[in-house]
């Protein structure tokens, strides 16, 4: 599960480390490809038939040298760099909506308390038909967030499909600047905690500390173990990461990056102090869960004090760095690093497997065939049936057989 905020950034899932960085050419060759790349842009610049956007085409140039790189290397523009800070910060502006790919459907797994979606009327289990009259059926999540984004009006017009209905609800919904609430969290009458860590910026270790402490209060004694859903999280911060896996570690290391670059390397170790006492903790992953979601599966799971569920994970195992460019407004994503696991593993494009795989319900093939009639504005359709979260269900069952 995610929210839209790092959706937009859903394939440049990022974990910042600003630094500053000294390029130097002392080679021949380099000087040369130098040379030729500024004599082609000068002589496309003179001599094109037709008047080249100087802007645009060196903004080509740049992206066709850092598509050679990997996906996660980019360039970015002052709208970009700003985006980027405000989701480490907790805000980004849209919806407000958390949503994980269901087959081939988005299901809204969260409307966010105030924001635009939740003033609407948009519900957990809705499943997103349209947005702007655009099918969504069968789009993967970074092209709905995409929609959403770039669409010119502010306004979004979203079609549903809603459990207890026959035909799809339209909402209109304003964009808006959000707080992301990137922690949400229950307690069950036995004592057992669940909460669901949907990105990590820089407010997140502060709202899982703080979530514990008034889970604990209000069972009035240790918790009896914790259930970490880390479902569709796209990553975020490194350090945030690192320091929500040392409030359950006593010792051990928690990740390792390695790199070309002196500062690219570095091990992150736990300090002694549990929060929980040791009580057992499971780990709910899915294909969704990247980066920063992996680094605190892998460290829980490596040093043997928690216990994975769900899929097998993205695998999102590098690091990048952002780099300032001339006046700051404009900045340089680049890969520096890869991390590794306590156990010495690097698990990028492999992922973090399970130790318990649990797989989600399907969707049944009758409301399969309803979610496209509704789609195409075909009314007076069958109810659909109230959908079940079965990897939830399945996780909490495992945490209290301990």
């Amino acid at each position: 599960m995610t929210s839209l905020s790092p959706l937009i950034q859903r394939c440049n899932v990022i974990i910042i480390s600003l630094f500053f960085c000294l390029l130097s050419v002392n080679t021949l060759h380099a000087d040369e490809a130098n040379a030729d790349l500024s004599a082609i842009l000068e002589h496309i610049q003179a001599f094109y038939v037709d008047k080249i956007d100087d802007r645009k085409l060196n903004q080509t140039a740049i992206d066709s040298i850092i598509k050679q790189l990997d996906p996660h290397s980019a360039y970015l523009d002052p709208e970009a760099l700003e985006d980027l800070f405000n989701v480490a910060n907790g805000q980004y502006t849209g919806l407000g909506i958390e949503v994980e790919q269901r087959d081939d459907h988005i299901m809204i797994v969260a409307a966010l308390p105030n924001s635009p979606a939740s003033q609407a009327g948009i519900k957990k289990g809705d499943i997103l038909l349209q947005i702007n009259e655009q099918t969504v059926i069968n789009k993967p999540i970074k092209q709905v967030a995409s929609l959403i984004s770039k669409a010119k009006s502010p306004t979004i017009k979203l079609a549903i499909a809603r459990n207890g209905y026959t035909e799809a609800l339209t909402f209109n919904v304003q964009r808006d600047k959000i707080s992301i609430e990137s922690v949400t969290g229950s307690l069950s009458e036995l004592g057992y905690a669940t909460i669901r860590i949907s990105n990590f910026n820089n407010h997140t270790l502060h709202d899982v500390a703080r979530l514990i402490a008034r889970l604990i209060n209000e069972n009035g004694q240790d918790l009896s173990g914790l259930l970490i859903d880390l479902r569709d999280n796209p990553g975020g911060v490194l350090s945030s990461a690192v320091a929500i896996s040392d409030l359950f570690l006593q010792q051990g290391t928690i990740v390792t990056t390695k790199g070309r670059f002196y500062d690219a390397n570095h091990a992150y170790y736990a300090k002694q102090g549990d929060v929980l006492n040791g009580a057992p903790i499971v780990v709910l992953i899915n294909k969704g869960s990247a980066s920063a979601a992996e680094i605190l599966a892998g460290a829980l799971k490596d040093n043997h004090r928690a216990t994975v569920v769900g899929t097998r994970s993205y695998g999102k195992g590098s690091v990048q760095s952002l780099i300032p460019l001339g006046d700051g407004q404009t900045a340089l994503k680049l890969t520096t690093a890869k991390y590794y696991t306590p156990s010495g593993k690097s698990i990028d494009g492999i992922g973090i497997a399970p130790d318990i795989a649990i797989e989600q319900a399907k969707i049944p093939t009758e409301d399969e065939q309803i979610l496209r009639k509704m789609s195409e504005g075909i009314s007076n359709q069958p109810l659909l049936t109230a959908f079940r979260d079965v990897q939830l269900e399945q996780a909490q069952k495992i945490l209290r057989k301990y």
